[in-house]
């Protein structure tokens, strides 16, 4: 007859329960599931790694030289979101969303971020930054509006206001340390028609680790390439098309283009 206390037994139950599911969950799952998709899904399960562990597949990179410039020879991926130069680890929304026009610097808003890069791509290709909604100079082109006066809220002095007068008011360039949170906001679209640089070239994707770019801004993108590789546009172009994914199931989404792989094939051509 067993004359261990209650209490003890109760614990070593504990304890071997705890064991038991240590040696199931913490060991033998692992190693079951690792197992099953090395021989099952290879490359995929050790994270898509390219050419001898160069890049993922699955994660974009920034091609850039050590001043953060892009380096011209190179298709240039989207925008991150997710810490330095798409550093996994700090992968996370913005939070920023289509109401987020007005600079708190040094935070740029959404809009001056996208209006910023517009200008900075359309340099790089060598054809217009404009988009609506922003000024020349690359940020938002947004009126605080007082009863006697318009300032250009993102364009801090001595800037010259985005366009003179609104509305039969002078418009001023924005004094740092002044308060304008009283005035109404007032976007304005300006007179710039359809966009040159493709959305995806001013906006991280929604995890900020997105690998591909889309159609239009890899095409944007040959005519630079192909220049300062020696390379007929042509050629350029059919390496894209070779690295170009089509929608998933045939019909979600839209064909896109692997950016480290398309850079790859560049680099061995």
């Amino acid at each position: 007859m067993d004359r261990t206390p209650s209490w003890i037994r109760r614990h070593l139950a504990a304890v071997r329960a705890v064991v038991v599911l240590t040696v199931l969950l913490g060991l033998v799952y692992p190693l079951v599931v690792t197992g099953v998709a090395q021989a099952l899904f290879g490359g995929r399960a050790n994270g898509s790694l390219v050419e001898g562990g160069r890049g993922s597949a699955l994660i974009g990179q920034s091609f850039t030289d050590a001043g953060g410039n892009p380096v011209r020879r190179y298709f240039q991926s989207r925008p991150p979101a997710a810490g330095h130069d798409y550093d996994p680890t700090s992968t996370g929304a913005s939070n920023l969303g289509p109401e987020d026009i007005v600079d708190v610097l040094p935070k740029r808003s959404l809009l001056s971020q996208v209006c910023a890069r517009s200008k900075t791509v359309g340099e790089l290709e060598g054809v217009s930054g404009a988009r609506p909604y922003c000024t020349s100079d690359g940020v938002g082109a947004v009126l605080k509006v007082f009863p006697d006066r318009a300032v250009s809220i993102n364009q801090a002095c001595p800037a010259a206001p985005f366009m003179p007068s609104y509305q039969g008011l002078k418009v001023e360039c924005a004094k740092p340390g002044e308060d304008y949170a009283a005035g109404r906001t007032v976007p304005v679209r300006g007179a710039a028609g359809m966009p040159a640089v493709p959305p995806d070239a001013v906006t991280a994707g929604g995890s900020g680790l997105d690998p591909h770019i889309s159609l239009a801004y890899a095409s944007l993108q040959a005519p630079r390439v192909a220049r300062e590789r020696g390379l007929a546009v042509q050629k350029v172009r059919a390496l894209i098309d070779e690295h170009t994914t089509g929608r998933a199931l045939g019909f979600m989404g839209e064909p896109a283009v692997n950016v480290l792989e398309l850079n790859l094939a560049l680099d061995r051509s």
